[in-house]
């Protein structure tokens, strides 16, 4: 190769060799920068950090509700939101008022988290809610309790969810308090059963405290 064309090449090279170290420089510049801009913010990122931001944003939200009703030992429970929508009625049909059942009724045989089997259909559930007396709007009653049962109106009636394995498509109804039996060592099916409760101890399933705020005596 021509001395000229060496010297040429030469030159090119330390040109390169310069570009390439400054591109290196910058590129490790923003990396650093951006490893520090993460660590600053690294604590938002833990699970404990999350759980706090979720309760305080939670107990902003819920500041007419008990602290208990916000959250649980896991930061959950925005099924409080979903009762207060379903209530927005404000008629609480169906044991979904969120006043809490204190003093609980005498009439009251059966508890929240119980799993029962319904003494004419024989489908099983577990009891999510319940009311003193049958709330649920006129033309619902009408339709579903019969003219010669008039005390079903004036006795506590439970709101279930229908194990699936029973009926299929994921499902909850209004029983009146004659027509359950309670069974033991039984666990049921159905997708929203973690939003109400957190395990089943072999008799009954265990309420989250957010219910557990609503029926506090169950």
């Amino acid at each position: 190769m021509p001395i000229q064309n060496q010297a040429a090449f030469f030159q090119l090279s330390l040109l390169l060799l310069a570009d390439l170290s400054n591109r290196l420089s910058l590129i490790k510049c923003l990396f650093f920068r951006t490893f520090t801009e993460i660590s600053k913010f690294h604590k938002y990122f833990s699970l404990q950090s999350w759980k706090k931001f979720v309760i305080q944003v939670l107990g902003k939200r819920g500041k007419s509700l008990q602290k208990s009703t916000v959250v649980d030992d896991l930061g959950e429970s925005p099924a409080l939101e979903v009762l207060a929508y379903k209530n927005k009625d404000g008629k609480g049909y169906f044991a979904k008022s969120t006043t809490p059942r204190s003093p609980r009724s005498s009439k009251v045989k059966f508890r929240v988290g119980q799993v029962i089997k319904h003494k004419i259909w024989g489908y099983r559930g577990v009891i999510i809610g319940w009311d003193e007396d049958a709330k649920a709007p006129e033309w619902w009653v009408n339709q579903n309790h019969p003219d010669d049962k008039p005390d079903w109106r004036t006795q506590p009636n439970y709101s279930v969810i229908v194990d699936t394995r029973d009926r299929p498509t994921p499902q909850s109804t209004y029983i009146p308090q004659e027509n359950i039996e309670v069974l033991k060592q039984t666990k049921i099916i159905h997708p929203v059963l973690d939003d109400y409760f957190e395990n089943y101890d072999g008799t009954q399933y265990l309420i989250r405290p957010w219910l557990k705020a609503l029926y506090p005596h169950d």
